[in-house]
């Protein structure tokens, strides 16, 4: 089930408001809790045990750090935290990156290890995520072990969050799990993030994913320069407005049941460094890495080599935890690199620069290292990026590509529009005036039933960060 769908509009999303605010508030946590499970179940029952197991590992787990460090065991309290670390990995190993292992060992060593062809549980880089930090603040002490089971499985579970992030780290959610106060300007403000987010889903990255879709299509040799330049920039717009989307949809349901999920998207395309751009994309993600891998690794505290060797480690790790495959290992090298240059090479020399050219800088190294993520096969990416410099032998464009343009520039034009916050500072201005503020309501109902028309009607409704 995804929130772009008229079973989560009209069904399960109406269900669980009622609900919920029909009971207790000491009965919310558990009404999420089934809930959240249901909504998982809804598409892979099958894995609803494995989400629970890694709920009750990290449960008590973090029961027996707590204790271990009441009785200054910090010794046992610290191997705890390994025992879940390793429970929680060895299981994402498995499912995620055990097919990909095995493979190639039998390519490199010509063996036959058997291949277990198991499904990859929807959502699990996310959750398993989740589960460790929560074992490991409350070994910091940011946090203090969580007593009932009930509220615990709602945090880990939570279906807001639950499938593709934000990452929420258990130090930042703890106090509301059981302190939250649900009202009616949270739940209205809640609705119209979610409508935002529902918008750049259904309205924007779907229709800029059909035209990446038709530029694959194109058999190379019909290819012109022009037209995979219109690909990628379709690709990484699709990419940008499906998970910021589904991010926004996330937190504007996290403000609906009372929660504050982060921000997970500031802008990114608007940066004018590589570094700036991984500050402001998949924020949650990029929190995770520097909290419990950069700064425990010793951060920038321990000399250039060092932090060299941890800045690439951070990126090669983030690589792989998109996808098991040598595109996403080097999707991550070549950021690390890009950011270790930035960083020790030519950062004064990049500040001098105008902000259009850094801005432009920017997009190129992040629109080529979309190739590398969007092809899993390493020769069909390396011949996409010949074709994008000319070296492909193709035209720089012919009577498709014009057609091609000039139907799809309305689309592009909206999606570079909306990847920068002039629309929003557009918005917030003119909310100011009272006949505009008094009309929003109306405005974001449109924006609904926009959305919905176009669903009923559409094909192509995919969530790309479901396969992470």
């Amino acid at each position: 089930m995804v929130f772009s769908s008229l079973l989560f509009l009209f069904r399960f999303l109406p269900a669980m408001i009622l609900t919920y605010y029909a009971v207790p508030g000491r009965f919310r946590n558990g009404v999420l809790f089934i809930g959240s499970l249901l909504f998982y179940g809804w598409g892979e029952p099958v894995y609803i045990s494995l989400m629970l197991f890694s709920t009750l590992v990290d449960f008590f787990h973090g029961k027996a750090v707590s204790r271990f460090q009441e009785q200054g065991r910090r010794d046992l309290a610290r191997l705890a935290v390994i025992s879940s670390a390793a429970i929680n990995l060895g299981l994402l190993g498995f499912f995620k990156y055990g097919d990909f292992l095995a493979g190639t060992v039998n390519r490199v060593l010509g063996t036959a290890f058997p291949l277990f062809g198991a499904a990859l549980p929807i959502g699990i880089s996310f959750y398993t995520f989740q589960t460790m930090s929560y074992t490991i603040d409350v070994y910091r002490g940011e946090a203090k072990a969580q007593s009932s089971i009930v509220d615990f499985g709602a945090y880990v579970s939570m279906f807001p969050q639950l499938i593709a992030g934000p990452i929420v780290r258990y130090s930042t959610i703890a106090g509301e799990l059981r302190g939250r106060k649900e009202s009616l300007e949270g739940f209205e403000e809640g609705v119209r993030i979610f409508l935002v987010g529902l918008a750049k889903k259904v309205l924007l990255a779907n229709p800029v994913g059909g035209l990446w879709a038709e530029v694959q299509g194109v058999p190379s040799a019909d290819r012109t320069v022009l037209m995979v330049w219109m690909g990628i920039f379709a690709c990484g717009m699709q990419i940008y407005y499906d998970f910021s989307g589904y991010s926004d949809m996330a937190v504007g349901l996290g403000r609906m049941f009372g929660f504050h999920f982060p921000e997970n998207f500031r802008y990114p395309y608007t940066s004018r460094s590589v570094t700036e751009f991984w500050r402001r994309w998949h924020i949650s993600l990029g929190t995770w890495f520097r909290e419990y891998v950069y700064i425990p690794l010793g951060g920038n505290r321990k000399g250039r080599r060092r932090q060299i060797f941890n800045i690439m480690t951070v990126w090669l790790l983030t690589g792989i935890w998109h996808g098991a495959g040598w595109n996403f290992l080097l999707w991550g090298g070549y950021f690390g690199v890009l950011l270790l240059a930035e960083k020790f090479l030519f950062r004064r020399w990049l500040e001098k620069l105008p902000g259009a050219v850094r801005t432009g800088y920017t997009l190129l190294a992040v629109f080529l290292g979309w190739v590398l993520f969007s092809h899993e096969d390493l020769g069909a990416g390396t011949a996409y990026l010949r074709e994008m410099f000319g070296l492909g032998g193709l035209p720089l464009w012919n009577g498709r590509t014009f057609y091609m343009a000039v139907t799809c520039l309305p689309l592009m034009a909206a999606s570079a529009l909306g990847a920068g916050p002039l629309v929003r500072d557009l918005a917030i201005s003119a909310a100011e005036k009272r006949w505009v503020k008094n009309g929003i309501p109306v405005l974001f109902a449109a924006l609904f039933l926009w959305c919905v028309a176009c669903l009923v009607n559409a094909g192509y409704n995919p969530f790309l960060y479901f396969r992470f």
